[in-house]
């Protein structure tokens, strides 16, 4: 099977450029350099594949790191590279929603902030204010380890949606 255009153009880049391209999908340096390192990729599966081989080695500090780069939950990521771009795009569904609900959401976040030492992350994509506002509750009230877990999913299907954006890109 022969690589699609977007996979072609990564899989061909210098190892450093690699590395800062798929930092967009994960800001940990070391997930990043995993997956660089890992190319080429022939089918975006593999990619995928690779891309949670290298979450799944990560310490808590390597997605700490990669939380650090994810602006809270309603609030709008500033800068306009393509990360900023997608984050804005995966939070679009939230910031339609009613003022008290981001008041709740800002709330929630800074409760979450004490309660864990992060930002609440989420994949937003798709999901109103209120879903939000409900996870985030809901998981204020999980353990450390439980939470850990929880981040670890939730950075996972971020990561993919970003990958794929990656390599579609024209």
């Amino acid at each position: 099977m022969t690589a699609t255009p977007g996979l072609t153009w990564l899989n061909g880049l210098a190892p450093e450029d690699a590395e800062r391209e798929l930092r967009t999908c994960c800001a940990s340096r070391a997930w990043a350099g995993k997956v660089a390192a890992g190319r080429p990729y022939d089918t975006l599966s593999a990619a995928a594949h690779a891309a949670d081989t290298a979450l799944d080695d990560l310490g808590w500090a390597d997605l700490e790191e990669a939380l650090a780069a994810h602006p809270r939950i309603g609030d709008r990521a500033g800068g306009t590279d393509r990360e900023a771009a997608w984050s804005r795009g995966e939070q679009s569904a939230a910031s339609r929603a009613a003022s008290q609900t981001l008041k709740d959401v800002a709330e929630g976040n800074r409760a979450y902030e004490d309660r864990f030492g992060h930002v609440f992350l989420i994949c937003a994509t798709g999901l109103a204010a209120e879903e939000i506002l409900a996870n985030l509750r809901a998981r204020l009230g999980n353990d450390e380890a439980t939470e850990r877990g929880v981040v670890h999913a939730e950075l996972r299907k971020i990561t993919h949606l970003r990958l794929r954006k990656l390599v579609t890109i024209p």
